[in-house]
């Protein structure tokens, strides 16, 4: 395995993180976005109400989303042997 194949193999990985991370994160922090203006318009100053709209839309992401993931996920691993059986 030359340096090149190793950088690839890291590069295609973060990559890989970021598609299956990205959905969740991304709703999260619309979802709390919303909470925060609503809270602001509304002048309610409690810190804890962001923390279950959150946990329920990335639950809701990843039920919506788990398929996209698993799919991604076992691509890149299937890669990965290939890559290992090559060498």
């Amino acid at each position: 395995m030359l340096e090149s194949d190793a950088i690839q193999l890291i590069h295609d990985a973060l990559i890989v993180t970021m598609k299956a991370a990205g959905p969740m994160l991304i709703l999260s922090l619309i979802t709390g976005l919303v909470i925060s203006v609503l809270q602001t318009t509304t002048s309610i100053q409690e810190q804890t109400l962001t923390f279950v709209p959150k946990l329920i839309a990335v639950f809701l992401a990843v039920m919506v989303f788990s398929a996209y993931i698993i799919h991604t996920t076992v691509d890149y691993t299937v890669g990965v042997f290939e890559l290992i059986r090559r060498f």
